[in-house]
């Protein structure tokens, strides 16, 4: 049984930092992409940034230079270190772990991210 859970949200105030967590259990973790994820009330999921089996980088253009995605394969878990936060980073953030050869994919259940201003 394959799950993936989140961990690390909270509240904090604007300029301030977090580091976001995703332990996924039932798969082999190295052979997976990772992604993080975002959905504000009332509006839609949208990407944050990715981070592939091979090790490619993708961040969306509101996040670059103040997230990092990084991942331990040894310990099944894929980080998102977010820095200078804002506002309009609140959010629930969600990670995905996908193979891209089957393209089975898995959500955790979301982690609140709240910034102050």
């Amino acid at each position: 049984q394959v799950q993936v859970v989140e961990s690390g949200g909270g509240l904090v105030q604007s300029g301030g930092s977090l580091r976001l967590s995703c332990a996924a259990s039932g798969v082999i973790f190295s052979i997976w992409s990772t992604g993080w994820y975002r959905q504000a009330p009332g509006k839609q999921r949208e990407l944050v940034a990715t981070l592939t089996r091979t090790g490619n980088t993708n961040y969306a253009d509101f996040v670059k230079g103040r997230f990092t995605i990084s991942r331990d394969n040894a310990k099944n878990t894929v980080y998102l270190q977010m820095n200078s936060l804002q506002p309009e980073d609140t959010a629930v953030y969600y990670c995905k772990i996908l193979r891209a050869m089957t393209m089975e994919a898995y959500w955790g259940q979301g982690t609140q991210v709240t910034v102050s201003s």
